[in-house]
């Protein structure tokens, strides 16, 4: 497995309002997923698994309480970002499938227009957001240039620009052409199969569609003779219709058969490459003639190192060099006030206006440190402002907060005790004390300020070793994709493609035709491969699956659960599978973590969590899972979870577990660590706690799956 963290939560606190009072839905929670790995979340409903999965995508319900914590994901805590750059992950780079597929979609829209919306709206904003950032670099480069006494080589990135505008007038329609012709080599292969099974039922559509991709496919470096496809396709209408009249499509084979040559051989042709032909046609003023793609690539490739990409490459060194010296002034200085607010806010609070006009003014400090030439943000410089605000807004409002709280509940108690007195059943209970714990608060001030100064420290020891020339280079390339991402632009076309793609990828036969259905016209199974197809358009780093194969039968279920292994393996994606089965999860996680309560209870591989359980809570679930190996009796878990606007005192599962000690009752357990991948929140691991064996069902079980597993492994 992968030692890249793709995604990290810290001590993850979810609360929700409601009329009945603050419900605490996940309380401290952490753990980690990796590049390519899957992890299962498992519990019961109400356990908080879906109110974490959906923080994460940024689609928590209104009434939501985020308490504390981080949720990283490619250096940004998600829990801090604005709406604006969450629009940029969500659905790009994590996306989620959801429990029941019909609900997921739209019941009167074609499942192929469902594939392709998302694609064609995401690009147009992906384009307005590239050009967005591309314009603020630029006018931070210019600015720079200046500042390093190079303002007469701004010039340079004008140039660049005609460069990156040239390039993608070729670029753009080759990709539409190659795309087409990808596509109509598929659909020549499914109507030759199709004429000779006798099976092409739909000959006008089938016939117009492959014309139309044959026809798009006409470009300068894809299909050269234009004039021969043209032939080649309006032959094949004129045949159509007289196969139409005859009944018979076996006449269409030979034009089909010829156009197929046709495109098989441009998508064999060499790939151009379009810098370079950018910067051969602006710098050297040169034109385009009829060279094929192999006979430009040697023409264009002295471009990129000519005379202008060179002073190009050393002016932005220069202005790099230039921002990030500025940046570490700037750090240096709001090192210096971080300090000096430790100490403001280290003693006896100030007031509540002062103390936000002092925030207001490090904020400033701190966000003239940033160095707006970094392509990538580092998350706590940049959302400063917000965290340090949201902390003091904590504090302050536990000042005031915390007064009426207590009223409150004096009251509450007064009330409830007189009429016990009275010999009266008092209606309901008395609602907890909701205190705003006053020093956690201003820990959490301190490890703001200390955080960030601590961050601007590394970050100036490591500027003074950037190796500039490379970061130039890197800078360049990014500058460069940016500018594409601004002018790519996503046809209707290309979109059907790629969903007929995935659509296939995902298990969908004769995905041509059912592209045009809609989803009442798919099963249950299939309907759940469609909204695994949608969350995979836009090549997700991490797929989200709630619950989806609860709303299924036990054989589509399978098939669903390959499928997920099966995209896992293909796209190297972090997979987090949430379930209240932990049977489901058996053949695919390879980590589990164990929630109840709102907790994380046991964490482990799955060999630590199936063949080594520690927490009574894994008993129980293991217990309670079908076995067509077993005629013994399933054990059901006694007793309803917690209400957890009245969480316990103690361990949260306490009154449901016959092996419950007093203390469950009176302290939470800390999660004990079993093992360097195994850990279990239990006072049973406690060095004083006496000795409790699993119960013998699930040892039974255990030998059973090392039983098979053995045999299955050879």
């Amino acid at each position: 497995m992968s030692t890249e963290k793709k995604l990290q939560v810290k001590d993850l606190t979810i609360s929700f309002r409601t009329v009945n009072g603050k419900l605490q839905a996940v309380r401290d929670i952490n753990f980690d997923l990796y590049k390519g790995e899957t992890l299962a979340i498992v519990g019961e409903s109400g356990s908080g698994k879906s109110a974490t999965s959906k923080t994460i995508l940024g689609i928590s319900a209104n009434n939501t309480i985020v308490e504390g914590g981080e949720i990283l994901y490619d250096g940004k805590d998600l829990l801090k970002i604005s709406e604006e750059d969450f629009h940029a992950i969500r659905g790009d780079k994590i996306a989620m499938v959801f429990q029941d597929p019909l609900s997921s979609l739209n019941p009167i829209m074609r499942v192929g227009k469902q594939l392709t919306e998302a694609m064609l709206l995401k690009n147009k904003a992906n384009r307005r957001e590239c050009r967005k950032k591309l314009n603020t670099s630029l006018k931070h480069m210019s600015a720079s240039m200046v500042g390093a006494g190079l303002a007469e080589d701004k010039a340079l990135f004008e140039t660049f620009r005609r460069i990156i505008k040239t390039e993608a007038k070729y670029e753009g329609p080759y990709d539409t052409a190659h795309t087409n012709a990808a596509a109509a080599l598929k659909a020549c292969d499914d109507m030759l199969l199709a004429i000779e099974k006798d099976a092409l039922t739909d000959v006008k559509g089938d016939c117009r569609e492959l014309k139309n991709y044959c026809n798009g496919a006409i470009d300068h470096f894809v299909v050269r003779d234009g004039e021969k496809m043209k032939s080649l396709t309006a032959q094949l209408m004129k045949q159509c219709g007289e196969a139409v009249h005859a009944k018979s499509c076996k006449g269409l084979t030979p034009v089909v058969t010829e156009l197929r040559s046709l495109v098989e051989e441009a998508l064999a042709c060499e790939a151009p490459d379009f810098f370079a032909l950018a910067c051969y046609l602006v710098l050297d003023g040169k034109t385009l003639g009829n060279e094929t793609a192999a006979e430009l690539n040697k023409l264009t490739s002295p471009s990129l190192t000519g005379p202008f990409m060179t002073k190009f490459m050393d002016s932005a060194r220069a202005a790099l060099e230039y921002s990030s010296r500025k940046s570490v002034e700037g750090m240096k200085a709001a090192m210096a006030a971080l300090s000096e607010a430790e100490s403001y806010f280290g003693g006896e609070m100030p007031a509540e206006a002062e103390a936000k006009k002092k925030a207001a003014a490090l904020a400033d400090t701190v966000e003239a440190a940033i160095d707006p030439l970094e392509t990538v943000k580092e998350s706590s410089a940049y959302t400063f402002r917000v965290s340090f605000s949201s902390a003091l807004d904590t504090y302050y409002k536990g000042v005031s907060g915390n007064v009426t709280e207590q009223a409150r509940f004096d009251k509450q108690t007064a009330k409830y005790e007189a009429a016990v007195a009275k010999g009266k059943t008092p209606n309901g209970k008395v609602a907890p004390l909701a205190l705003v714990d006053l020093d956690i608060a201003r820990e959490s001030i301190s490890h703001i300020l200390v955080t960030l100064k601590d961050q601007f420290a590394a970050r100036t020891e490591a500027v003074a070793k950037f190796d500039f020339g490379k970061r130039s280079a890197t800078y360049v390339s990014w500058l460069h994709e940016t500018a594409l991402g601004e002018i790519h632009r996503i046809t209707r076309s290309m979109a059907k493609d790629t969903a007929i793609r995935i659509m296939e990828q995902v298990g969908i036969s004769e995905a041509r035709k059912r592209y045009h259905q809609y989803p009442f016209e798919f099963s249950g199974g299939m309907r759940q491969r469609i909204v695994i197809a949608i969350s995979l358009t836009a090549d997700p780093d991490i797929l989200i699956c709630d619950e989806p194969t609860t709303a299924l039968d036990v054989t589509i279920q399978a098939q669903i659960l390959e499928l997920i292994n099966n995209l896992k393996r293909e796209r190297d994606l972090s997979v987090i599978f949430i379930t209240h089965d932990l049977g489901v999860v058996a053949n695919m996680a390879d980590r589990i973590a164990v929630m109840y309560a709102g907790k994380i209870v046991e964490y482990g591989t799955a060999e630590d969590v199936f063949y080594h359980p520690a927490h009574p809570y894994t008993w129980a679930l293991l217990a309670s899972i079908p076995d067509l190996n077993s005629k013994d009796k399933l054990e059901a878990i006694p007793g309803t979870p917690p209400n957890m606007i009245y969480p316990p005192v103690g361990d949260a599962f306490a009154a449901r577990n016959k092996y419950a000690l007093q203390i469950d009752f009176e302290e939470q357990p800390p999660m004990f660590q079993i093992s360097d991948t195994h850990y279990a929140a239990t006072w049973l691991l406690h060095p004083n706690a006496p000795h409790v064996e699993m119960p013998e069902i699930v040892k039974e079980r255990i030998a059973r799956m090392s039983k098979l597993g053995g045999e299955n492994n050879g």
